[in-house]
């Protein structure tokens, strides 16, 4: 195995955990909670002047740095990316490497090191994404979190847990739209708008042409842009809050299914039964039955 370059990683309010390659092997390999996506290494380098590591084998783990202040580089696959404030890269497992700070501004990074089964694709995914994220105490909560457990040693509970948190960690990387309250966006992007648009109809009518022109979008743009982002047509996901609706008021009044269907704006209701068998796999008498509580 080629070794490892380094220079200098002793930097001063540094923080680094390697868990035990034995309970990475006996434990979060095979557990079940944990074997999708784990942590095997995790640290903290403020102001880190002269850091610099050269893998030319790459190694087993994929690797996330996230710079929160100063500046770096990385390279990787013969491409190299200058690395600043709010940017974060990650680099597959396998992939020959190097990295190092700024010596003028050096970068302040959080990174962790991670494995699991799952752990490619979710790599893939952010990958494709932008490589840059606003700054959230949030996300920062999730690393000391992480951290501070991991300090307490290795139980199962804390293991679990940890890498429970680790998802979400994720997660934030690849949804951040999501992850960061609605509140703090400097905007809400047209799909969100159409969604809230959907929400607030979700009592009657709303054609895909009214959709588009609420998300000053041609239809065919933004039935493209709107499947990409959801998974969903516009007027799929319509349906589903529709359907949302449904299971409320058949589980929590006394309407029956013509007025559940009436007042979610559904004239025939046979087309509604037919929708809401088709999702929810009952009925609505039948969901209604097997879901009410007394």
């Amino acid at each position: 195995m080629t070794k490892a370059l380094r220079k200098k990683e002793g930097f001063e309010g540094q923080k680094l955990i390697v868990l035990p390659r034995k309970i990475v092997a006996d434990f979060l390999v095979v557990d079940l909670i944990t074997q999708p996506a784990y942590i095997t290494d995790i640290g903290y380098y403020p102001k880190a002047l002269h850091h610099y590591m050269e893998r030319p084998s790459g190694i087993s783990q994929h690797i996330l740095i996230y710079c929160v202040e100063g500046r770096g580089w990385v390279n990787q696959g013969g491409s190299r990316q200058e690395i600043g404030p709010s940017d974060f890269v990650l680099i597959p497992a396998g992939t020959p490497h190097r990295y190092g700070a700024d010596p003028e501004d050096p970068w302040t990074i959080y990174w962790i090191h991670f494995g699991g089964e799952t752990a490619s694709y979710i790599v893939d995914l952010i990958r494709q994404g932008k490589p840059r994220l606003a700054y959230d105490d949030h996300r920062f909560k999730l690393f000391e979190d992480i951290y501070t457990n991991l300090e307490k040693g290795y139980s199962s509970d804390t293991l679990r847990y940890v890498n429970m948190i680790f998802y979400h960690f994720l997660s934030s990387l690849l949804y951040e739209d999501k992850f960061i309250p609605t509140g703090s966006r400097s905007e809400t992007d047209a799909i969100d708008k159409v969604i809230g648009l959907m929400q607030q109809k979700s009592h009657g009518l709303l054609s895909l042409g009214e959709m588009a022109d609420f998300a000053d979008l041609s239809t065919s743009h933004f039935s493209s842009v709107f499947r990409k982002r959801t998974g969903h047509s516009p007027v799929e996901y319509f349906n589903h809050l529709k359907i949302q609706k449904a299971c409320q008021y058949l589980l929590f009044t006394p309407m029956t299914v013509k007025e559940v269907a009436q007042t979610l704006g559904v004239s025939d209701p046979y087309y509604f039964s037919r929708m809401f068998t088709k999702w929810m796999g009952y009925s609505p008498t039948e969901y209604r039955e097997v879901n009410r509580t007394a």
